[in-house]
């Protein structure tokens, strides 16, 4: 099946409203909580540790980060994408941490939408993600678009997305899911052979313990749980729709979706030798902090992130370094004195 054409101007005033959106609308769950308020650190007042001491790091695909933190994946394809990829890599490189790419299709059938993924040159030690949505690969995308993906972004792994629900609610949607997982499979075959792990990400509305199974079997090298109490995209695209019933549709889903909380308990459950990473409304590095307690490799968050982008680098850089700090304090306070430790370290309810 031939790819279909893409349109240039609408896909790329797209990827400028989802931008705008998420900065001006409310878009966060208001019936769905990530579930980690529930959990709380034994507070130890005798950690015996030095809080300048604890250890942060964490080595993720052969690749040493100073905090198990991830830029999750937001945008690309437009100037304005441009611009913020720029900011969002050049810090996250500084930093030590992770980034993911938003979707890099408009990069693919666009050359003009190459340059906001070419991001390698202002963070040459980054531990990079490309990224492409999973269902294209059932609109004639096959593993050459994906090696071509990780190259143009001189990426370490791919991520490929799973977005069911955006795409249901968008008029513009690629809806058609089916016998996708062998498709997956032959492409994490592919790119295993060649050193290139695949990441699968949901976007907002976590996978279920059997997806978590299915995706392992398949050979994803990590699974990004990307649960729900954060950004609702239904709620995003709710405020795209062209028209009233279109919204209405896309309102009707506000409390849809896997908590984080439970999303992880399925990562754990369904696929106990595959990494996990966790994201979805974490919003403070204790948030992150309780992640990797629970045993996340890598926690991640878009939404602070990109409030910081659009004020400036420096408060991208101050944002990472408050998530970095509270990750620390947390695990200084929970008696933790390395990532190792805090993935031993027990939640207790609250």
């Amino acid at each position: 099946m031939k790819s279909r054409p893409i349109k240039k101007a609408a896909t790329a005033q797209r990827k400028d409203d989802h931008i705008r959106i998420n900065l001006e609308e409310d878009v966060e769950f208001r019936g769905v909580t990530t579930g980690l308020e529930r959990l709380q650190f034994e507070h130890q007042a005798l950690p015996e540790l030095d809080l300048a001491r604890i250890d942060t790091s964490v080595t993720v695909f052969g690749k040493v980060l100073r905090a198990p933190l991830v830029v999750s994946s937001m945008t690309g394809g437009t100037r304005n994408a441009q611009r913020i990829n720029r900011v969002l890599a050049t810090a996250a490189g500084q930093a030590g941490i992770a980034m993911g790419l938003g979707s890099m299709r408009v990069a693919l059938e666009s050359p003009a939408g190459a340059a906001s993924f070419e991001l390698r040159k202002y963070a040459p030690q980054l531990l990079l993600f490309a990224n492409l949505g999973a269902p294209q690969l059932n609109y004639g995308y096959g593993v050459d678009h994906c090696r071509r993906a990780v190259a143009l972004a001189g990426a370490d792994g791919l991520i490929l997305h799973f977005n069911p629900l955006q795409e249901a609610v968008q008029p513009e949607g690629d809806t058609n899911f089916s016998g996708l997982l062998r498709k997956v499979e032959a492409v994490c075959r592919a790119l295993a052979a060649e050193g290139v792990p695949v990441i699968a990400k949901e976007v907002g509305w976590g996978f279920s313990e059997l997806a978590c199974t299915q995706l392992a079997a398949a050979g994803v090298a990590a699974i990004d749980v990307a649960g729900a109490g954060g950004t609702s995209w239904s709620k995003v695209e709710m405020h795209r729709a062209p028209n009233p019933a279109l919204a209405r549709v896309a309102a009707a889903f506000d409390d849809w979706g896997i908590p984080t909380l439970q999303a992880l308990h399925n990562a754990r459950r369904g696929a106990p030798d595959t990494l996990t990473f966790a994201s979805g409304g974490l919003r403070s590095g204790v948030d992150c902090a309780k992640c990797i307690a629970l045993g996340a490799t890598l926690a991640g968050t878009a939404r602070p992130f990109l409030q910081a982008a659009v004020e400036s680098a420096e408060a991208v850089e101050a944002t990472i370094a408050e998530f970095i700090q509270q990750l620390r304090i947390s695990m200084f306070c929970a008696g933790a004195a390395d990532i190792a430790a805090l993935q031993r370290t027990p939640l207790q309810q609250r």
